[in-house]
């Protein structure tokens, strides 16, 4: 067992959020559930997996893209409450093509958010079956 990952507090479900951040120059790439086989797995391969809530299973982020997130760091908060991952990111983070998935813009007044990000790939021609 690890000492440091029994010392997270996990919610009701087994989960705890987790920050993925672009350990060169600091952007939020996504944010994401883990449960602790998705963090031990991440501490054995140096790449993030997570828990899909809406598949039930854990995720190798980059299983179908091949866009994988290769660890540098892994931090935590002081409440140990949320676990950040400090990662090389391999092209883009996003399913919808981004390299974050924060690339939508609260704009006051207006309508619909804004994107404010270029497309990284084309998420159909990667994610067609």
């Amino acid at each position: 067992m690890d000492a440091q990952l029994d010392s997270l507090k996990f919610d009701g479900n087994g989960l705890i959020p987790v920050i993925v951040q672009d350990a060169a120059n600091g952007q939020v790439l996504m944010m994401a559930y883990a449960n602790r086989e998705a963090l031990d797995k991440t501490m054995a391969t140096g790449k993030v997996h997570t828990y899909s809530r809406s598949r039930g299973r854990l995720a190798l982020k980059g299983e179908s893209s091949g866009h994988f997130q290769l660890v540098k760091a892994v931090l935590t908060d002081c409440d140990r409450d949320v676990v950040l991952f400090k990662v090389e990111q391999v092209v883009a983070a996003c399913h919808e093509g981004y390299r974050s998935c924060f690339f939508r813009e609260y704009q006051g007044g207006a309508g619909e958010w804004k994107i404010v990000a270029e497309k990284a790939f084309d998420a159909e021609a990667v994610y067609r079956k």
